[in-house]
């Protein structure tokens, strides 16, 4: 019974081992920090450097014309007549004899 459960951890270990290039030891760990280290540099910060260029852009822009026009009301839906109502509409209609 207990070489059972042995033998299961050893296969695990191997194939966990094998799976990660087959290094051991702190060749196995240095290979994962340079490869984390290049993929960080090559991908993450630049794509957060970006986001966060265009997110000060558009703060500079809204900041650069504070007297521009923001519409502050939702319209209300009529799908019978226009299609949008914006204040008062024309709410009574003449009948035609």
């Amino acid at each position: 019974m207990t070489s059972s459960w042995k033998r299961t951890l050893g296969n695990v270990r191997s194939f966990v081992g094998n799976s990660m290039g087959g290094l051991r030891g702190g060749t196995n760990l240095a290979s994962w920090v340079v490869a984390g280290t290049l993929a960080y540099f090559l991908w993450v910060k630049p794509s957060q450097d970006l986001k966060k260029e265009q997110e000060e852009k558009a703060a500079r822009a809204a900041a650069s014309d504070p007297y521009r026009y923001v519409e502050k009301r939702k319209p209300i839906p009529d799908p019978q007549d226009t299609g949008l109502i914006y204040g008062k509409g024309n709410k009574t209609k003449k009948a035609e004899d």
